[in-house]
């Protein structure tokens, strides 16, 4: 099993709207994409809450049965498409893809 963790910072503006309106698009778009390939087994999309200690402000936790998995899921066009989105807003962005047993 591969997991695939990515965590963003958003820019406090950008396309047009602030940073907490960003941030709830951006969930929604990733949501969409929790079963665009068979061998995904756990997608959670979290925002930061106020008054939690958060130095990023979107993650996504997911797991996938295999590497062709999380390749599959990565190259599908409803992912791809909304890469330009996560771009024009992120100010930041951290992942990891690690493999347990």
């Amino acid at each position: 099993m591969i997991k695939h963790i990515v965590m963003w910072r958003l820019k406090d503006h950008a396309e047009g709207a602030d940073k907490s309106e960003n941030a709830i698009k951006m969930k929604a778009l990733l949501d969409a994409c929790s079963d665009v390939v068979p061998g995904i087994h756990t997608f959670e999309v979290a925002l930061a809450k106020p008054g939690y200690d958060c130095t990023y402000d979107v993650v996504l936790y997911s797991e996938f049965d295999s590497l062709a998995a999380l390749q599959a899921y990565q190259d599908h066009p409803q992912h791809v498409a909304l890469k330009p989105f996560v771009g024009a807003v992120r100010l930041d962005r951290q992942c990891m893809d690690y493999e347990v047993k």
